[in-house]
């Protein structure tokens, strides 16, 4: 049972309080148990009209009931409002994510009215990408703003953890180990000697100097994000553009994000605005892992300097065989390469475990990571850790290297 409605000075607890048992198993199994459970009034009974549309479709209030031609965005934008009124606004989302895909209700996001009305979030916004085509002019406007704060939302969210992850692994990736006098930072050196200290001389005696990161004009790393656009990585190719539009403001990275389906393009240049990048992107169509992963090599300049990052359910239309040859030339040339299975916070991922079992062969790891754990990923790639040790250690399910 979700929580209830509330008056300003009603506490959760209240208002869970205030039904009965026998309320409580009405709400939970609908109209059919009213006879056994007792008819529900009040604000009760407008919470379970709108949970009988979705949940009961085809049930008097439901939205299938009505046929005809005529268009249901009036009822459709009311039950929009309804939700919102009587529901927190994350059992909203999940409420319209189970509209789209029970109801089929895609007339949703193609109304300038709904759009205004609906709840935004990723998923949201992955459907608003994929109906981006469709989507009349007189609302495109609309589903620009619902995508605007979905990604407004999240770069708060996750800007400053993944430029400060990227920064501390840069500064620890450059440090001088023989310094000039003049180079040396002084109170990193004497932490890494306090076990050199001498009681007698009351000082330290170091073994070690580290000194300051010589500055360079030069990108440090070079980042390559290849994200595979087909449906099921929708949540995926949100978060990729955001994380990428941060990496690109970041003067020691290099960061190219290219996309693809059967085909490959190129987006590096949109990496300044995330809402013109995803609105440029096309959900759905077949997947050619290996032509993407064959472009991507070639805007490597310095491989040893490079990471490349696929985001994929490794699900290959292409030919297998060719993508492992070009992983292998990849991970011999020096570059890090890692297999990203999903880059999002939806649970377990639907992968090609056989293929991320040869590729964790040829030394490409291959997980699931959520948003919050990428910056750390990152971090850890630019410092070259084992990315495989890193995964498990933050209790990632990495794929095991095939026999």
């Amino acid at each position: 049972m979700q929580k209830l409605p509330m008056k300003p000075d009603t506490t959760v607890e209240d208002a869970v309080v205030s039904t009965t048992r026998e309320q409580r198993w009405r709400m939970v199994l609908g109209s059919d148990a009213e006879v056994s459970c007792g008819a529900l009034g009040g604000t009760l009974r407008d919470m379970d009209a709108a949970l009988s549309v979705l949940y009961e479709p085809d049930g008097p209030g439901g939205l299938k009931r009505r046929g005809g031609r005529g268009g249901s965005a009036p009822n459709i934008a009311r039950w929009l409002g309804d939700i919102r009124k009587y529901f927190p606004s994350s059992v909203v989302q999940v409420m319209q994510r189970d509209a789209l895909q029970r109801l089929d209700l895609k007339q949703m996001l193609l109304e300038k009215e709904m759009l205004e009305g609906v709840q935004p979030d990723v998923h949201m916004v992955a459907n608003l990408i994929a109906l981006s085509s469709v989507i009349p002019a007189g609302t495109k406007e609309t589903a620009r703003m619902v995508v605007r704060q979905v990604v407004d939302g999240l770069m708060r969210k996750l800007e400053e953890p993944l430029r400060a992850a990227i920064s501390g692994a840069l500064d620890r990736a450059r440090r001088n180990r023989r310094p000039r006098h003049a180079e040396i930072d002084w109170q990193r050196t004497i932490r890494a000697n306090l076990r050199h200290w001498q009681p007698e001389y009351r000082t330290i005696v170091p073994q070690e100097l580290i000194g300051y990161g010589r500055k360079s004009r030069k990108p440090q790393r070079e980042v390559v994000l290849c994200i595979d656009q087909s449906g099921s990585m929708a949540a995926s190719v949100v978060y990729s553009s955001i994380f990428g539009a941060v990496m690109a403001s970041l003067p020691a990275v290099s960061t190219k994000l290219v996309v693809f389906d059967t085909t490959v393009v190129d987006m590096s240049d949109q990496l300044d605005d995330p809402v013109d990048l995803l609105f440029g992107v096309q959900l759905g169509g077949g997947t050619d892992i290996h032509r993407a992963v064959s472009y991507c090599q070639g805007l490597i300049r310095e491989p040893h300097n490079a990471i490349l990052v696929l985001i994929s359910d490794l699900y290959e239309g292409g030919v297998e065989t060719k993508l492992l040859a070009r992983a292998r030339e990849l991970v011999d040339a020096g570059v890090q390469f890692i297999a990203l299975l999903a880059l999002s916070d939806e649970g377990r991922s639907s992968y090609d475990a056989g293929l991320a079992a040869k590729l964790a062969a040829l030394g490409v790891p291959s997980f699931a990571c959520t948003p919050d754990a990428f910056p750390a990923l990152m971090a850890a790639a630019i410092r070259r850790d084992d990315v495989n040790q890193w995964a498990a250690q933050q209790g990632l399910m990495t794929t095991r290297a095939s026999a």
